[in-house]
């Protein structure tokens, strides 16, 4: 009789504690929902919903880059192809790097490892963390970042305008600016085709970094058919050129999308899909974080700049010194010569942020915990920025260590897309190893 009375008991407080854990998480969500809507630009939080891959109407794109299907595959293809690298500056480089060599699917598209290599390097590991300098380029030969490439996931939310400094397009905030476009900065002379920035990015990209496209290139590596289908409008003489290329791998990056993500899901009605403590710290992100005061887009991006104070990326090798590189670290006044754009910096996706542990422009933070107490705090740590600079949006939060293990938990899991690398091919045409090929790489990718 004891022992029925002590189960008889056990069942009423597990019963009492799932209906209450069941009224928490309905509650939660229908906070959430409600905090949503208000900070909704469209008043619904289907704003924040982002459109599948295989949706190319509601993808936001380049109306004088329409997407199409053959587009989108082909681009798929050459982001990764090495075969392209036809004119390195050390003949140990050919053919073995790709687009793909510092935007890697296993790390989220980033770099796998603080500072992105391109023809140079050699080897890669599992996420390109292992790629070295190969000890046959001298340092001045070598294509390396100095500064964080941006995440390439979601770009099609933020892509009038592109890099750090937003240089890059025709539309939205270079269009007061069009007069300095090619004075300061001679790359920028692309900017008068009237491409967005992705487009116009990418054709400059394919120069710096070494990649070249002709008809017998094409043709050798299998792809002419692919040209031909993707760009039957376009004349012979650019049909197989960096041009096409670029426009190709334009169409493929708008479709790479983090709709897999919990936050994604639970929008689109899957109420399960995130834990209470990711719910309770997007109540976080739109409260008392303000997050969304920057990071408007549904892909938590903008074409929007701000100087927060972090530091720059000249702790490390990047074997290039001088002007060019300094101008980088002056953010978008590097780009405009305006003293007010001076050290402000582009607003990033906050989608797929695990991939690897180097935050900011400068891989100045290793940890997402280190991200949010950086906002919390709102403390400049890069001395060379007056505090003039400093966005009046950085300031104090004052957020608890709950609402900061909150935050971050929601920005770690909520937001995280655990499967984008299926838009990575699994072969290419060409049957080139890929996204590097050296030997050493080839070895560790498995692909001799």
């Amino acid at each position: 009789m004891k022992s029925l009375k002590i189960l008889t008991l056990l069942l009423l407080i597990l019963l009492v504690a799932c209906t209450s854990d069941t009224f928490d998480r309905e509650q939660l969500d229908l906070d959430l929902m409600n905090t949503i809507n208000r900070e909704s630009p469209t008043g619904d939080l289907s704003y924040f919903i982002m459109a599948n891959s295989t949706d190319l109407a509601n993808l936001p794109q380049d109306p004088k880059n329409p997407l199409t299907a053959e587009k989108v595959e082909l681009g798929s293809f050459l982001f990764f192809e090495t075969g392209m690298g036809i004119v390195p500056e050390n003949e140990t480089g050919m053919q073995s790097y790709s687009c793909g060599s510092c935007h890697v699917p296993e790390a989220d598209f980033k770099p796998g490892r603080r500072q992105g290599i391109g023809e140079g390097g050699f080897g890669f590991g599992y996420k390109g963390e292992s790629r070295v300098k190969h000890n046959a380029y001298e340092e001045v030969q070598m294509d390396v970042q100095g500064i964080r490439p941006l995440n390439v996931l979601n770009v099609a939310y933020s892509a009038e305008n592109t890099l750090w400094n937003g240089s890059f397009g025709s539309v939205a905030a270079n269009v007061e600016v069009s007069d300095i476009w090619g004075v300061i900065d001679p790359a920028t002379e692309l900017n008068h085709l009237g491409y967005h920035g992705l487009e116009t990015q990418n054709i400059e990209g394919l120069r710096v970094h070494r990649l070249l496209m002709t008809r017998e290139l094409a043709e050798s590596l299998g792809y002419k058919d692919r040209f031909d289908a993707a760009f039957p409008d376009l004349p012979e003489d650019q049909r197989y050129s960096n041009l096409a290329v670029s426009l190709a791998i334009s169409a493929y990056l708008r479709t790479i999308t983090t709709t897999e993500a919990p936050f994604q899901k639970w929008l689109k009605g899957d109420m399960a899909a995130m834990s209470n403590e990711e719910k309770r710290g997007a109540m976080v992100f739109f409260n008392q974080g303000n997050c969304n005061a920057c990071h408007t887009s549904p892909a938590f991006s903008a074409v929007k700049f701000f100087a927060l104070g972090v530091n720059d990326l000249d702790d490390l090798v990047t074997f290039k010194e001088g002007p060019e590189l300094a101008k980088k670290n002056l953010g978008r006044g590097g780009f405009t010569g305006r003293e007010s754009d001076m050290f402000k910096f582009k607003v990033p996706t906050l989608y797929n942020l695990q991939g690897t542990p180097f935050y900011f422009h400068g891989s100045s933070k290793l940890s997402l915990d280190e991200v949010v107490e950086y906002f919390d705090r709102a403390v400049p740590e890069n001395p060379d920025v007056p505090a003039s600079q400093i966005a009046s949006e950085f300031r104090p939060l004052g957020l608890t260590e709950q609402q900061k293990a909150d935050l971050v938990a929601f920005l770690k899991y909520g937001l995280q897309d655990t499967g984008v690398v299926r838009y990575k091919p699994t072969a290419l045409p060409s049957g080139n190893c890929f996204p590097n090929a050296d030997p050493l790489s080839k070895r560790e990718i498995g692909c001799e």
